[in-house]
């Protein structure tokens, strides 16, 4: 049975005997290690947290990022980080060694978290888009400033990223 309580700007779950805090984002992993290395918890168990608690945390409001590459590898690295204590070492030969990505990625059937930032981003556009002219979020959506755009490289915008998400899933319309 899993049981939460907020309380001074931490986040508290109650997982069976366990006792999780979080704090701002930053500390997920650390503050939770011990949990995480745990042998009396099932791997499955400590995924489902991941995806029903850290995730969530960590992606909050996701739906708005521009994504750049800078933000996408600093993600992967954090998600790699915590399946690599989930899941720990592999022996071979006697010999103890860490999980390469390629490995990762075939444990977590290739659902990492930047495609579920994608599929999040893509359901709110769905989402706005669906909304009558009249809501406040698809007027601000429509806008068009008056000025051009400043010389020099373009910044990268979140409806950017929407036309490049929608390509390459080969949507149409």
């Amino acid at each position: 049975m899993i049981s939460f309580l907020v309380e001074d700007s931490l986040l508290y779950v109650g997982l069976n005997n366990f006792v999780l805090y979080f704090k701002p984002r930053k500390s997920l992993v650390h503050a939770n290690l011990k949990f995480f290395k745990s042998k009396l918890v099932t791997k499955q168990s400590k995924l489902k947290l991941y995806r029903t608690v850290i995730r969530q945390i960590v992606t909050y409001a996701s739906e708005t990022w521009v994504l750049k590459e800078t933000i996408i590898q600093k993600l992967l690295v954090f998600e790699r980080r915590i399946l690599r204590i989930i899941f720990g070492p592999t022996k071979e030969n006697q010999i103890w060694r860490v999980k390469t990505n390629e490995e990762l990625d075939k444990l977590k059937k290739h659902q990492n978290i930047i495609n579920y930032i994608k599929a999040q981003r893509l359901s709110w556009f769905g989402h706005v888009q669906s909304m009558p002219d009249t809501r406040t979020v698809k007027k601000i959506f429509n806008w068009k400033p008056l000025t051009k755009r400043s010389q020099g490289r373009l910044k990268y915008r979140w409806e950017d990223n929407i036309k490049q998400d929608i390509c390459r899933i080969k949507l149409k319309n």
